[in-house]
């Protein structure tokens, strides 16, 4: 195994008089690929630091190969100091960097370089971040939550743009589908303590579950040898006329360990608070349309959001989600056409700005409205005190202003605000940003047994595929179409897009220079020939099925049938691409056998 370009050992940092890190250890050698992963507050942007040698930990060792390159993506980049977004990047470079680089992964992330740090939304700071710290190339890459406030073209890029890359990473992501697709081991950062799995982020769960249930198995065991050892002491033939101080301290010793130990870690306790029933109409759009200036946002929408439905919004940054959900909420006026909401309804709003939060104001008195310690959940009362628990802030926390707060914190006290209100009609823009993994499955659990209607916008490809009956895709030019499932059975309705067919086609029709033009077979001439009846059917077989799936009631009534059609879509969309690909090669072996001819 080659040497590693970093080695963390035997890290402990404690955090006031609490101990964060515990004997935490991590090895990197070049080309790992490793995902962090640990609840909120457990310490994994505290370990990423140290690894960095941005924070110094109390006890352990840091080790880094001499002569590595190392860069670090922070969750909140500091610009400040910076002319320009350029020379925010081009400040990262060494004397020996391409200094071209940097300039063409702004380009690629969709900046000109020119901005200025202090007009930067979180999103164009986080991108400005990624190319300084992609742009030199480094042997070791260090990625803090690199997907926030990332659109989904982004993600998927840089998913590509890690692939090619032989750095060794380690990566802290609540995205599954990124730690999937980058991942090839696994550290879980729990209790102070690392262990690693060299897995896939596929296999976590699994593996972690068996870790509790032997770590549950120990615990038994030395509880009944605390037992035993308490019998002793209390009943024990020598025990009547003289303690036995070894037994004694050995008691003692075993009652630490199980302090140490532990047991299983809080859990957060999520619950909507239903409202009423709403109509069975929730949202209905009649070929509504949105425009600013010349722009269109929204282009002849006709839509139909009955109750209990849950719509996933995508598309990427600019293209108008926000925008969308206002126009669905009743807070825009369409242009032309209508947008009616339905009636009853008691919408609850989780902002991804989070605009509702003060900075100034106390974890209490964002819960209580400023009126005592008494919180409201569902029309019932509550000490703000235990409300606080169920979403795992401790009592001491009550008089922190929420701006000292850590985004995972903050995601966790907006989603404990929104929670406590009745609803029928859940808005959630961009839940998932900041939450680990944990509190992503128990909203995940929520939302499925939610009885109202919830409006999605996200950028997780796992959660919207866990989550929505229904896939709202933007098409670009304020053109949007709704797709039954979540995002992967969108992509599947979806097929090829345009760009990458005409890229296909022309790479198969373009004559390569200086060879001769082959001879067509006897097979060949009938296959051109019989092909084109042969696209027509498959052709009308994609449609065909596209319609039957563009039913979004038949997801809910025969998802057996929606997996079949899912299933045969994709099928006769790549034979129908299959089969263009064969006839474009076969015309142009024809086209250039002519040229010949009459050459």
């Amino acid at each position: 195994m080659a040497p590693p370009l970093l080695l963390l050992q035997d890290i402990n940092t404690t955090l006031g008089t609490q101990a964060l890190l515990d004997g935490a250890s991590i090895g990197v050698s070049a080309g790992e690929r490793i995902c962090l992963v640990g609840r909120n507050g457990s310490g994994k942007s505290t370990l990423l630091k140290i690894a960095a040698g941005m924070l110094r930990p109390d006890g352990g060792t840091r080790f880094v190969q001499p002569g590595t390159t190392m860069r670090y993506l922070p969750q909140e980049p500091d610009l400040s100091g910076f002319a320009t977004t350029l020379d925010y990047v081009q400040d990262g470079l060494g004397p020996s960097d391409d200094e071209h680089r940097g300039p063409a992964l702004l380009d690629r992330l969709g900046l000109t370089g020119y901005e200025s740090p202090a007009n930067l939304s979180g999103g164009e700071a986080r991108r400005a971040a990624l190319a300084r710290a992609l742009a030199p190339s480094p042997d070791l890459l260090l990625l803090d939550e690199p997907t926030n406030h990332l659109d989904l073209p982004a993600i998927e890029w840089l998913e590509k743009e890690l692939a090619s890359l032989r750095a060794g990473i380690v990566l802290i992501s609540h995205d599954r589908r990124m730690l999937q697709n980058v991942g090839r081991s696994v550290i879980w950062l729990e209790g102070g303590i690392t262990r690693r799995m060299d897995r896939g982020f596929e296999h976590f769960e699994a593996w972690r579950e068996e870790v509790a249930e032997q770590e549950a198995r120990d615990r038994q065991k030395l509880n009944r040898q605390i037992v035993r050892e308490e019998h002793w002491i209390t009943y024990g033939v020598t025990a009547r006329r003289k303690r036995n101080v070894r037994r004694v301290a050995e008691l003692a010793a075993l009652r630490q360990k199980r302090r140490e130990a532990g047991g299983p870690g809080n859990t957060l306790k999520l619950a909507a608070a239903d409202g009423e029933v709403s109509g069975k109409q929730v949202v209905v759009a009649e070929h509504a349309s949105k425009s600013y200036g010349e722009r269109p946002i929204v282009k002849d929408l006709s839509l139909r959001v009955l109750r209990g439905d849950r719509l996933g919004i995508v598309g990427p940054n600019g293209a108008g989600k926000t925008t969308l959900l206002r126009l669905m909420t009743g807070l825009d006026e369409p242009d032309t056409g209508s947008m009616v909401l339905g009636t009853n309804l008691q919408p609850v709003t989780l902002d991804q700005q989070r605009a509702a939060l003060d900075p100034a104001t106390t974890l209490q008195d964002t819960l209580t409205g400023g009126d005592g310690d008494q919180v409201t959940v569902a029309g019932q009362k509550r000490h703000v005190v235990g409300y606080m628990k169920d979403f795992l802030f401790q009592p001491e926390q009550a008089r922190t202003p929420v701006g000292m707060l850590s985004g995972g914190e903050r995601g966790r006290l907006l989603l404990a605000c929104a929670l406590a209100r009745p609803s029928n009609l859940l808005i959630l823009d961009e839940p998932t940003n900041d939450l680990d993994l944990e509190t992503l499955d128990l909203l995940q659990e929520l939302l499925a047994d939610y009885s109202g209607t919830v409006l999605l916008v996200s950028h997780d490809r796992d959660f919207l595929d866990r989550v929505v009956t229904s896939t709202l895709a933007s098409e670009g030019a304020g053109q949007w179409t709704e797709y039954a499932g979540g995002y992967s059975d969108m992509l599947l309705q979806r097929g090829p897009t345009e760009a990458e067919t005409v890229r296909q086609a022309a790479k198969a029709a373009k004559p390569r220079t200086g060879t001769r033009a082959p001879k067509m077979s006897f097979k060949d001439k009938l296959a051109l020939e019989s092909l084109p009846a042969e696209i027509g059917k498959l052709e009308h077989r994609v449609r065909a099925l596209q319609t039957e799936l563009a039913d979004p009631d038949l997801y809910r009534r025969r998802v057996t049938r929606f997996k079949e059609a899912t299933a045969a879509l994709a099928a006769a969309q790549a034979e129908l691409a299959k089969s263009e690909e064969r006839w474009l090669e076969l015309e142009a072996m024809r086209e250039m056998m002519a040229t010949n001819d009459q050459a």
